[in-house]
């Protein structure tokens, strides 16, 4: 039987290595981890990421095919292939820090991997990963091989949050990339073999490119990998491109700030001491994944102006969203248990778990996710329990603003008409 592994079990190792399991019946899958607690909710009945079908996955093979192990050597060890599905956040400090990619965790894997192998081994890169990783890493397993072969491939992730499970079911292709001999060619059909279970042939591309798996990478997660290219661009004498990608998370971050700039100049110019309702913390709905999603800054930015905040998102749990309030930029893409917290938690947040507890009192409330279950809200039911005049800001532009305006709410929603109200209260810039 072949023996897979895969290092990291986090939103791209963990959905991706239980499909494989689920289609590859064939196939021994184990993922693994040094982070205890969230093996162990891998093993439990609350899995430590939500994706639409991902629990019937897990529960269909774990226990067959499919396990969940802090045992990391054990598994590398025995395995025929090894997936790197590890942290590569940006650096926070030293060479490129707020732009380069933080390496650290890839480098240590590959280290490990040269360590414990006593058979010969193909390596898979998998994730997103900036140019020239898979290069790095070959060297590193070549200088320390210890007459043991290992093939690098290139096999970079595609996947949405929220759609990540149907994604791998049925994805718009499969790309591998490895060198150009016998050995590498090898590689590269013995991980087509194990697509091909359920991906057809016309969807697996293979190439001898690394460069174009990288250059095809598809990712919703932008920020980290668009500060990654101003890096590179600016160490290649390419400072018009460089300058080109900045502006681009200028955009990004002026329509964050402008979003806080409209709640608080249209609440009388400040929230401090207002209790404001925040629906909504993931970055997309459907998922539980947090990272780079607007909530972080737009919650900031409030309570930087001393609001109160009461959040409720239904997949986002109280110590995921202090751990994410209480921490400096970037921090958070750093696996959880090398974060550095808070020593006490962000005192003018309380999170809890209905919308309705959410917004009860509230002087405003904010759509930061587009939750199916937040269109379907009784509206005049929470306008009858705010304090007036009642504020709906959406940052998502999912509510009827007609139908909330003829309630009473002054509504503002991005890239609708302003409400007469906020024509008289501009955003500051």
């Amino acid at each position: 039987m072949v023996k897979i592994c895969c290092i990291g079990a986090g939103y791209v190792g963990g959905p991706t290595m239980a499909v494989i399991a689920l289609k590859c019946p064939n196939i021994q899958v184990a993922v693994v981890d040094i982070s205890v607690a969230r093996i162990n909710a891998w093993n439990s009945d609350t899995l430590p990421i939500y994706e639409p079908g991902l629990d019937d996955v897990v529960k269909k093979c774990r226990g067959k095919n499919l396990s969940f192990s802090t045992d990391v050597e054990k598994h590398v060890s025995e395995a025929d292939i090894v997936f790197v599905s590890v942290n590569t956040p940006t650096k926070t400090q030293g060479l490129g820090a707020g732009k380069a990619a933080d390496l650290t965790y890839w480098e240590s894997a590959a280290r490990m991997i040269a360590d414990v192998a006593k058979s010969n081994k193909i390596v898979v890169e998998k994730s997103t990963v900036p140019v020239k990783t898979a290069e790095a890493i070959e060297k590193i397993l070549t200088h320390n091989s210890k007459g043991i072969n290992f093939q690098i491939l290139s096999n970079p992730e595609f996947l949405a949050e929220g759609t990540a499970i149907s994604d791998l079911f049925n994805p718009d292709r499969v790309l591998i990339g490895g060198r150009e001999t016998p050995e590498g060619k090898k590689a590269i059909e013995t991980l087509r073999d194990v697509y091909a279970q359920w991906v057809p042939m016309d969807r697996i591309i293979c190439t001898n490119l690394w460069s174009r798996c990288q250059c095809l990478l598809g990712s919703e997660n932008l920020v980290g990998y668009i500060l990654n290219l101003v890096y590179i661009c600016e160490c290649n004498g390419l400072p018009e491109v460089a300058n080109y990608w900045k502006q681009v998370i200028k955009v990004n971050d002026y329509q964050k700030t402008r979003f806080v700039n409209r709640i608080v100049s249209s609440m009388f110019n400040t929230v401090s001491g207002k209790k404001i309702a925040i629906l909504g913390f993931a970055f997309k709905k459907d998922t539980g994944d947090t990272k780079e999603t607007p909530a972080i800054d737009v919650c900031k930015g409030l309570i930087g102006d001393k609001a109160k905040l009461s959040i409720y998102d239904p997949q986002v749990n109280q110590d995921q969203i202090q751990r994410d309030l209480s921490m400096k930029k970037f921090d958070w893409d750093h696996p959880v248990h090398l974060q550095p917290m808070s020593p006490t938690s962000v005192t003018d947040v309380s999170v809890v778990w209905h919308a309705y507890t959410a917004t009860k009192d509230a002087h405003g409330l904010c759509i930061l996710t587009e939750w199916d279950e937040f269109i379907k809200l009784d509206y005049q039911k929470i306008f009858g329990n705010m304090q007036k005049p009642a504020f709906l800001f959406d940052g998502r532009n999912i509510v009827d603003v007609e139908k909330l305006r003829k309630i009473g709410f002054i509504v503002y929603s991005i890239g609708k008409p302003l409400d007469d109200w906020l024509k008289d209260m501009p955003a500051v810039a």
